[in-house]
């Protein structure tokens, strides 16, 4: 799908990780901490683009250390862990083992998985919520333990004290990879939960959660959304809406981000809903970045919002760059449409 010309030149693009020196930087995430007026933009270091190579999980300060996720013999090597920072990303804590207490014998039914990539959020409540992922083993073929059927579903992890302890939500039936996590609050105040998801069957999946990430409801293909071959990842934002009245369904908007072309990972754009809670809702997105491009991550900084983003001139993976923009360039593509 490509979108109208446009009145705007493309975003300035700043270029923050590139690969050079046999390193190459992907699976970007990017937060912007307002108490700070700062940006924080992480990326995996590799020795080659493949996931298998990820070798540390690099920021424009520092680095930390991290493994990469691997299937080997049907037995998960994939750990939940996280660190934290109290002085906006110039220092770090300790690494904290998740795993055992918050998915338990389960993972012995996960082939792997892994967490976003991209953002978390904090709902309105307060509870956090961490996006994920899970190969589940559906079968095996005894006595040899060989992985028979794997298939991909999208999950939360979701913590209601400050990240103080961690509970895991139900796996979406359908086959769903990679995800992030959006809060839509409608006129009456209520919180749905929504979840947009990377497949591989032409198209994104959307499903809502009414119970705040613990189980998500009536996963749909999302026809306006469109995925190349084998499906790329994709970044969700909710922002509220600028200038609320009677004609918008809710009190918050979306936008995403993701590579255009049904058929390569190509010319990124960025899409608007101003009706999230209908499948229908999302209208002709604005490129931000002509030629490949692959993942990407959204956040929304004061008045403005900014991207981060794998592209290049003949790669996705040559540079992961940082654009900002504002909604207007978005408002005025949907009045063309």
């Amino acid at each position: 799908m490509a979108s109208k010309s446009h009145p705007e030149p493309l975003p300035a693009r700043t270029t923050l990780f590139q690969q050079k020196d046999g390193k190459t930087y992907r699976i970007p995430a990017l937060i912007y901490i307002s108490d700070g007026q700062t940006f924080l933009a992480f990326a995996e270091e590799r020795s080659t683009p493949c996931d298998s190579d990820a070798k540390v999980l690099v920021m424009k300060r520092r680095s930390l250390q991290n493994g990469s996720l691997q299937i080997s013999k049907g037995r998960n090597q994939a750990r939940l862990c996280y660190v934290t920072s109290t002085d906006y990303g110039q220092n770090w804590s300790q690494l904290t083992d998740l795993t055992n207490q918050v998915i338990g014998d389960e993972i012995c039914n996960w082939a792997t998985f892994a967490v976003g990539p991209g953002h978390g959020i904090q709902m309105k409540s307060g509870r956090l919520i961490i996006p994920a992922y899970v190969y589940y083993i559906h079968c095996r073929c005894f006595p040899f333990n060989f992985l028979h059927k794997v298939r991909p579903h999208a999950l939360s992890f979701y913590s209601d004290d400050c990240g103080v302890t961690w509970q895991m939500g139900e796996k979406i039936p359908m086959e769903s990879c990679e995800c992030e996590m959006a809060e839509i609050i409608d006129h009456t105040d209520q919180s749905h939960l929504y979840c947009n998801a990377r497949s591989t069957c032409g198209h994104r999946v959307e499903a809502l959660s009414e119970s705040s990430g613990a189980a998500f409801d009536n996963p749909h293909v999302a026809k306006k959304l469109v995925e190349p071959r084998h499906g790329c990842q994709g970044s969700v934002l909710s922002f509220p809406v600028p200038e609320p009245s009677d004609e918008s369904d809710t009190k918050t908007w979306l936008l995403y981000s993701h590579p255009t072309n049904k058929k390569k990972r190509k010319d990124l754009g960025v899409y608007l809903n101003k009706s999230p809670l209908k499948t229908s809702g999302w209208g002709q997105p604005w490129i931000v970045h002509k030629g490949p491009s692959g993942y990407s991550d959204l956040t929304q900084c004061e008045e403005q919002f900014a991207c981060l983003m794998e592209c290049g001139e003949k790669s996705e993976t040559e540079e992961i760059a940082f654009v900002e923009f504002k909604l207007k360039y978005l408002l005025w593509d949907l009045l063309k449409e």
